[in-house]
């Protein structure tokens, strides 16, 4: 079993979605960039997607335990 990614973001990190936000039209799975970092009242990340099909892009502010960091290639499918 592959272990999941125990790092917390930091911004510029991509960040995986690891549960639905549907009021977004985010899904599981999806793919976006930490743009900030809030602290108060508890700690949320700032997170910029870019849905496909959306000529702009949708933020979230989400929880740690909502992303998972993606440290190695994020299309296993896309090699030179």
């Amino acid at each position: 079993m592959e272990e999941m990614s125990m790092r917390k973001p930091n911004i510029d990190d991509f960040v995986r979605l690891v549960t639905d936000i549907p009021e977004l039209c985010l899904r599981r799975g999806d793919v976006g960039v930490v743009r900030s970092t809030w602290f108060s009242p508890t700690t949320a990340y700032e997170v910029e997607f870019h849905p496909v099909g959306w000529d702009s892009q949708a933020r979230a502010l989400l929880l740690a335990e909502q992303v998972q960091v993606e440290d190695g290639p994020l299309f296993d499918n896309l090699r030179v």
